[in-house]
């Protein structure tokens, strides 16, 4: 059941990588699997076995969501952008609440920590602003291989770091129209080249994400949440009439209830009643194995 569900995160985390204004990263932290993540890419040989159990999953979803499930995410932006835009605010304004509560409790609150979240906060409203006014251009020279791979390279900071559309990355580089039209086509020439950018960027990515979080993990989390507030500004729909205003708020609404679904899941199978049961279960087996001695 949770290598179905990790598929299922992949396919959005998937589907992030190249929906305009969605996150990637935003999407690991409301999936809570964003420090995971970073420990199981990065000591994937300490562990090989429960990493690639962990790991696959994710990334088998992640192919999906790149090459089919895109175009349902598309055609839900495009044909109702207001009931889907107001969904992942919902999931992102019911994550928030969680996420204080995870670095509060392995760090005491410190006041000066929320600089960090404003800081992060301004920067993902600078991307948001620069994301609605810069249009989608062409590389004016000659798109090689060196070029494809540094964009790979660039590219990952907007997977790797929560809040930062890879999306916006691609546009500035003017290679988004290439990138969209590679996947669509299957065009290797592009992607190869670019996959090999993004893996080696995510790499170096991790590793200093995953230092801050060793070292300044308050300030990094803080930060993290900060660009995570800053994804919801690109996500507000514009324009609304009252009866769009009202179904927005019920969308909210319904993402926020969403959200809370992982944290209810792993609530049941932590409670009490499920133990009992799992306890029964075992006297059974062992009072069964028992009987089956008796009688030899």
């Amino acid at each position: 059941m949770n290598g179905f569900f990790n598929i299922l995160k992949g396919v959005f985390i998937g589907a992030g990588a190249i929906v305009p204004g969605v996150s990637s990263g935003v999407l690991c932290v409301i999936f809570g699997i964003y420090e995971k993540l970073l420990d199981s890419v990065l000591n994937f040989f300490k562990d090989i076995k429960n990493n690639i159990k962990f790991l696959f999953p994710i990334a088998l979803g992640g192919v999906i969501g790149v090459l089919a499930f895109s175009n349902i995410m598309n055609y839900a932006l495009y044909e109702f952008p207001i009931q889907t835009n107001s969904i992942f605010i919902g999931l992102i304004i019911g994550t928030i609440p969680s996420l204080v509560k995870e670095v509060n409790e392995k760090e005491q609150f410190e006041l000066r920590n929320v600089i960090y979240l404003l800081i992060a906060l301004g920067i993902g409203i600078i991307t948001v602003i620069l994301e609605n006014t810069i249009s989608i251009g062409t590389y004016s020279g000659e798109i090689n291989n060196l070029y494809l791979i540094i964009c790979g390279m660039i590219m990952s900071i907007g997977i790797i770091v929560p809040g930062v559309s890879s999306t916006i990355i691609l546009m500035l580089l003017g290679v988004y129209s290439v990138y969209l039209q590679s996947i669509a086509n299957i065009n290797l020439p592009v992607l190869i080249p670019m996959g090999m950018g993004l893996v080696l960027g995510s790499i170096i990515v991790m590793k200093i994400t995953k230092k801050l979080l060793e070292k300044y993990y308050a300030q990094t989390f803080y930060s993290i949440i900060g660009f995570t507030i800053g994804s919801i500004f690109v996500l507000v729909p514009q324009g609304m009439t009252a009866l769009e205003i009202i179904l927005s708020g019920l969308c909210i609404i319904l993402g926020i209830y969403i959200s809370h679904i992982p944290d209810a899941i792993r609530n049941i199978k932590n409670s009490k009643v499920l133990k009992s049961v799992r306890t029964i279960e075992k006297l059974k087996v062992h009072s069964k194995a028992q009987d089956s001695i008796d009688k030899q």
